[in-house]
């Protein structure tokens, strides 16, 4: 097969962008289709049928049916979105309801999730295997544990198969169900093994993934390899060091059209490099939107995530009286545990004019935060890649991040060495503690004062190459030597 010759490739995941969003996930599945065009590689995305993705998709067609799919009729339909080329699984009595794709609006997951994503691994396996007319791809990449059972569909399924990838979003999230669910699946029994489906007594999605897919990739090259030791593996570390030779670490990216700067129209003032002081207008706007005191000298450190203990907002909350104390503010939006939340709601109202900011999700303020925040804080426990740190590369709002997974390979710390190189674009700290947090924010504030180092931080920054090209080729690269050592 020549370097760019055309390869079809089936990628299978809970939620791609712009059809349905929860979190990064939905990014990275969207982003690919278009990233990997240009390399010769043609993508479609099959993704549940929600009630908001079949609305966007308006005229789809039907291309293949089911009796019954996992306890229901369902249709496969082919359609078309903001130029993804999309399958649907439109089944009412799996995904016609409302809340979340994985739980209901008060928060709790959905008591048939195992069969509701069974049945897109099962859907998938089928149009791996040529079950949409004139359809058959070379290779199915599949997301997260929601997609995990592909292989497993494949491999206990009868006739040629395609290649298999499976990615580690998060290991964190490994989708586990009761051994009763194996018949209702549609699994053999004999697939109930160490081998196979079974981890710990249960049916493991993830884990079936990881140990029957051709090949592992994550979603950072440190982050490949701290999910093989035992302190980040989660229970999976023996399974991935025996397939330590089918992991590959690769680095996500980010849509540059929908992160440009210099053409957002969800900002108040657009910039670039060569005019970063313009971002004062969103600095402004930003603090007058959300009630923060307009000070054009108070440095405001961002904060764009899900409110959760991976993330280390606990952690934030601990140190919010230094950071107010330092003179900075504080920008906040992010949706997740009840108690975080609280502390923030408690942290704003003690700290009215310095801390502010919404709890849940919006596009156009997560936009104005990167766009008017001076620094974006990333204090996670472990993040596999992190895809706001990128953003704020691109938007000149200097990363403050902990030393782990794709944190750590993706920002520069501004130490003294990397600083005299001219090399650094960010802050950052280890171990992840309230100490070292501490002593972040600490070093950001100083860096602030010293205007001419904090323009050469923010310069770097967004100098930095985030786009999805440098992925794109490596997993164009990796697609093709799979399909190629398949074929011998």
């Amino acid at each position: 097969m020549s370097p760019k010759a055309s390869m079809q490739v089936l990628s299978v995941a809970s939620e791609a962008y712009p059809l349905v969003k929860t979190g990064g996930l939905a990014d990275v599945v969207g982003a690919l289709p278009h990233a990997l065009a240009p390399e010769g590689v043609a993508v479609r995305t099959l993704v549940p049928g929600y009630p908001g993705v079949l609305a966007l998709l308006g005229d789809a067609t039907a291309v293949h049916a089911y009796d019954d799919l996992m306890g229901g009729p369902a249709r496969v339909l082919a359609g078309t979105h903001a130029g993804i080329d999309v399958l649907a699984i439109e089944a009412p009595h799996l995904y016609r309801r409302t809340g979340t794709p994985y739980a209901d609006a008060q928060g709790r997951d959905w008591a048939d999730n195992g069969l509701r994503f069974a049945a897109l691994a099962r859907a998938a396996a089928d149009v791996g295997r040529g079950a949409v007319a004139g359809y058959r791809p070379d290779l199915v990449h599949a997301h997260d544990w929601q997609a995990g059972l592909v292989p497993a569909y494949l491999r206990y399924g009868a006739g040629p198969r395609p290649v298999t990838v499976m990615t580690v979003h998060n290991l964190a999230f490994q989708g586990q169900f009761p051994a009763s669910l194996l018949p209702r699946i549609g699994l053999p029994a004999e697939s109930f093994s160490v081998d196979g489906v079974e981890y710990y007594g249960a049916i493991g999605f993830l884990k079936a993934g990881l140990a029957m897919a051709d090949h592992i990739t994550t979603v950072s090259p440190t982050y490949a390899a701290e999910i093989r030791s035992s302190e980040s593996g989660m229970g999976l570390d023996g399974l991935l060091r025996q397939r330590a030779s089918a992991v590959t670490g690769i680095l996500n990216g980010i849509d540059i059209d929908v992160w440009d700067p210099a053409r957002d129209d969800r900002i108040a003032a657009r910039f670039d490099v060569r005019r970063v002081k313009a971002r004062a207008v969103n600095k402004a706007a930003l603090q007058a939107k959300l009630g923060l005191d307009v000070d054009p000298d108070a440095l405001i450190f961002g904060v764009v995530t899900r409110l959760t203990w991976q993330k280390g907002m606990d952690l934030l909350i601990e140190v919010l009286p230094r950071l107010v104390q330092c003179g900075a503010q504080l920008a906040l939006l992010g949706s997740g545990e009840d108690a975080i939340a609280q502390g923030f709601a408690a942290a704003a109202r003690r700290h009215a004019g310095r801390i502010a900011g919404l709890i849940g999700y919006n596009e156009d303020l997560a936009h104005g935060i990167q766009a008017g925040a001076d620094a974006l804080l990333v204090p996670s426990r472990f993040e596999p890649c992190g895809l706001t740190q990128l953003c704020a590369l691109r938007y000149g709002a200097v990363p403050v991040v902990a030393r782990t997974g794709g944190l750590a390979d993706t920002v520069v710390d501004a130490n003294e060495m990397a600083l005299a190189a001219k090399a650094g674009t960010g802050v950052m700290f280890s171990p992840v503690t309230a100490d070292a947090l501490t002593t972040a924010i600490e070093r950001t504030v100083a860096l602030w004062a010293d205007k001419p180092t904090w323009r050469g931080l923010q310069r770097r920054g967004m100098a930095t190459d985030v786009s999805w090209t440098r992925p794109a080729a490596r997993y164009a690269a990796l697609y093709r030597t799979l399909v190629e050592h398949h074929a011998q």
